[in-house]
């Protein structure tokens, strides 16, 4: 996305560039407290976040980011789309800005990255920061689409002129919307025409594109089982994307992890019903520091 059209995203009044070590970021930035990071899907943005970051941040400093390659992002190295690329990245950057989350909340494949950004080769502490999973995608793709997919998308990524092929094709509104109701959300007109303006944007599902092509979960699941911190997962049962029995199975395999699901909502639930997920949040981070919910 061309920064010289930030100011007509959502809270373009907290956007700021972050030159890190590796990306050139596209951070919001609001409120004081305790730091909770938010981070998006594949595909996605900050602007996922636009009706969360200001319930949040009365009650917490929220810090939302573009994942490389994605949104005002620029991916400063192509081959560290992966998933330890990009939690890596982030772990630097945090560390570059000062920032010590005590709470991630990631949707879909943020929240892969957010749980794996909490592993204790990259947040070494003696507390864990909590990690809220907003419709988690943290299950392989099963039978034959567990081997296509990948295939199809390392194919996609690596040839240069595909990604401005596809974002024409599927700049299309009725497309956009199509794909929206696919996921069994429903947004207003806003929402979609902010996917629009992503989807038509050659950077940003070519970035998108090499987050899909080099993603591999297996690892960090293998790991899981083993995570010390508190995990809760926000489950839309509406979900057509991520089946809400990966968030259930996961949270079974896992010493300190609970699921609370939301009956009507599809995979974009934060963005159908921010209040209810933003109040449900709260009451996580509120419950874990001890506090009672107001």
């Amino acid at each position: 996305m061309d920064w010289a059209d930030i100011s007509s995203w959502p809270n373009a009044d907290l956007s700021r560039r972050v030159q890190g070590p590796i990306h050139r970021w596209h951070i919001q930035e609001a409120g004081k407290g305790e730091t909770m990071l938010l981070l998006h899907g594949a595909g996605g943005s900050t602007h996922s976040y636009r009706r969360l970051i200001a319930p949040l941040s009365e009650h917490q400093h929220v810090i939302a980011l573009d994942l490389p390659g994605h949104g005002f992002t620029q991916l400063g190295a192509r081959h560290r789309s992966t998933l330890d690329g990009m939690a890596q990245a982030i772990a630097a950057l945090c560390a570059q800005e000062g920032w010590t989350p005590r709470t991630i909340v990631g949707h879909s494949a943020g929240a892969a990255v957010a749980l794996r950004l909490v592993q204790p080769d990259l947040t070494p502490s003696d507390h864990v920061p909590m990690v809220i999973g907003l419709n988690a995608a943290l299950g392989e793709f099963p039978g034959l689409a567990g081997v296509v997919f990948p295939i199809i998308a390392k194919a996609l990524a690596a040839v240069p002129f595909t990604a401005s092929l596809f974002s024409g094709a599927s700049g299309n509104p009725k497309r956009i919307e199509a794909l929206i109701r696919s996921t069994g959300s429903t947004l207003d007109a806003e929402g979609l025409e902010l996917y629009r303006r992503l989807v038509a944007d050659r950077a940003h599902v070519d970035g998108t594109l090499l987050m899909m092509a080099q993603w591999k979960l297996p690892p960090l699941l293998r790991a899981l089982p083993d995570h010390k911190g508190p995990v809760r997962f926000i489950v839309g049962e509406q979900d057509a994307t991520v089946p809400p029995t990966v968030s259930l199975t996961t949270a079974k395999s896992m010493p300190d992890a609970r699921v609370t699901n939301l009956p009507d909502l599809g995979h974009l639930a934060h963005e159908e019903d921010p209040a209810t997920v933003a109040d449900l949040i709260l009451g996580f981070v509120d419950a874990a520091q001890g506090a009672t919910p107001t």
